[in-house]
Order: C-alpha cells, then structure tokens, then sequence
C-alpha cells in the first residue's frame, strides 16, 4: 500500500533537504505531495534555488498523512512554523500518533515550539539547539524516538530519509531504496 507523505516547502527551505526527502521517499514510492506554504506554488530556497510545489497547504489541510517531514532552513522553518494550517496538520498528526519528522532548524522552531517534541528526544542543528529544551536535545545525526525521527542538517539529509523510509517501509525497504544509490 502506497504510503502518503506530507512535505510543506516555504521560501528560504534548505533545498539540499527538502529534495533529499522528496527524492528519497519518492524512490521508496510513497506518495509524496509537496506543499507550498503561501499563496504561491514557486518557491525560492535558501541558496536561491527555485522549486515548484506540487499544491499549496491549505489545500491539504483536511487530508491525512502518514508522515509529515519538514525540511529545514531559514527562514523557511520560521514561515513553516507560522502557517496556522500548517500547525493545525502537525498538531493532528501529533495527536493521532502518525510520523513527524524534522531536520535542521524545523526540530527547534517548530516542533519544540509548537509542544510536539514533549517527552521525546530530537535533534537539530547546532545554531538552533538553545530553542530546545535540555532534556530533549541529542547530539546525534539522526533521532528516532517514538512517531518523530529528526536529522542534525543538511549533511545527514540523505540518511534522515532513509530513516523515514525505514519507519514508514521497514528495513528491507530502506536498503533497497539505497542501493541503488551507492550508500
């Protein structure tokens, strides 16, 4: 059964992660819709590269998913957080138990500011760690600690992927999908 996965792209995202997820989840076969947060589907990333969205938020805000990951990148984590619709889905998510994932700035300036890291351990990147409680941070590339798998930054989004093909797959799944790309 195709997996739906949820990922919301604002203007200044760290493209290295966004397409990291999008590829990888797409090589796993998930259904991947890609969601700009605004009014615009274009985007510009945070080293100026243009992606185009698939759809904007507010059109998947009554859909279920059963991953949303958020790529990282400023300010694209702080428009991320702001998207009312946005929070309104990871709230939901969070509530039902579904997958969260978040690497880089989106640990800190969204999860955890938005309460969805309480009584888990996450990661993030290192200029952001003081907007994370003490008790949750990890220094670790990777986090998997309930439904929320964090990565640290660009340089692990390719194995932060995998995790997230691995939670919503299984092992097995995951090392087929990196295979194929020499990892």
């Amino acid at each position: 059964m195709k997996k739906t996965v949820l990922v919301p792209v604002a203007d200044g995202t760290e493209e290295l992660e966004a397409v990291a997820i999008i590829d990888v989840l797409r090589r796993a076969d998930a259904g991947v819709t890609v969601a700009a947060v605004g009014n615009n589907l274009q985007i510009t990333a945070s080293r100026g590269v243009v992606l185009v969205a698939d759809t904007t938020i507010d059109v998947c805000a009554d859909k279920t998913f059963d991953l949303i990951a958020l790529p990282g990148g400023l300010p694209g984590a702080e428009h991320l957080r702001d998207s009312v619709v946005l929070t309104d889905l990871l709230k939901r998510q969070f509530q039902e138990n579904r997958l969260l994932g978040a690497i880089c700035a989106s640990p800190a300036v969204v999860l955890e500011f938005h309460g969805l890291l309480k009584g888990r351990t996450a990661t993030c990147h290192p200029a952001c760690t003081d907007q994370m409680r003490p008790e949750t941070y990890v220094e670790q590339p990777v986090v998997t600690d309930q439904n929320c798998i964090t990565g640290k930054g660009p340089g692990v989004a390719v194995d932060f992927a995998l995790e997230l093909v691995a939670r919503l797959y299984g092992l097995e799944k995951r090392d087929a999908v990196a295979g194929p790309m020499c990892l």
